[in-house]
């Protein structure tokens, strides 16, 4: 049986069509989920994508962060189901406080879009077991509020613990503290990033490699992790 993977549209949302495209790739069923539905569907784990919910109005993520289906997927997440935050949906995880931190404006102050050398920090992760930890990968970034933030105290607590989980290589595009890029909780079910790795799943769509243009698939690994978690667990 397919592990089913619910992907959460909101009002604003751009890449849920994009998400539900890598997990039908990574050989799973995606499951099409509605903010203002309290139901879950019997998922096995969820992506909150990327896009301007409510227009980022207040704050990017704060409202969406208080939509009804955050009260499943709060309880979800803290009861370990496996939760993937992309780009807006890692601002909605940080607003829910399921990730700390925060997201600000880049710090040169215009949207960025490009594609981003990642180094992968931890793979214990329920999304990341499928890289080699310390390696390489190139996936889209599109922000203008990626900046990641937090306290001194915490910042050198995430470091501690090892739950930095990617980080920008070569450059930093939004002024990001220590160059961190995604994060995980402690328990390493629910992860956030600011890059894009739904659009590196599929040959000719994906960031230009030595092989050939838009060749790259490193985003693939998130979901073909997930996939593979849950079936051992199961």
């Amino acid at each position: 049986m397919a592990t089913r993977v619910g992907v959460i549209t909101f009002p604003g949302s751009l890449d849920d069509r994009d998400a539900q495209r890598a997990v039908r790739i990574a050989g799973g069923e995606p499951v099409a989920l509605w903010h203002g539905s309290h139901d879950l569907e019997g998922v096995d784990a969820l992506i909150l994508p990327g896009g301007f919910s409510y227009g980022d109005y207040l704050r990017c993520g704060a409202i969406a962060s208080l939509s009804p289906i955050m009260t499943e997927v709060i309880a979800a997440a803290n009861s370990g189901m496996p939760v993937l935050g992309i780009c807006n949906g890692f601002q909605m995880l940080t607003e829910a406080h399921l990730l700390e931190g925060g997201l600000i404006r880049n710090d040169h102050g215009s949207f960025i879009c490009r594609d981003q050398v990642l180094r992968v920090e931890n793979t214990t992760t329920d999304w990341t077991g499928d890289f080699e930890a310390g390696s390489n990968i190139t996936i889209p970034l599109k922000n203008g509020e990626g900046g990641f933030i937090a306290s001194d105290d915490t910042l050198d607590r995430l470091e501690g613990e090892g739950r930095v989980v990617f980080r920008y290589v070569d450059v930093n595009p939004n002024g990001s503290l220590r160059d961190i890029a995604g994060i995980t909780n402690e328990r390493g079910n629910v992860v956030g990033l600011m890059p894009h790795p739904e659009h590196a799943v599929e040959p000719g769509f994906g960031p230009d490699t030595d092989v050939a243009m838009r060749s790259g698939v490193d985003g693939l690994a998130f979901f073909t992790s997930v996939i593979q978690r849950t079936l051992a667990i199961a």
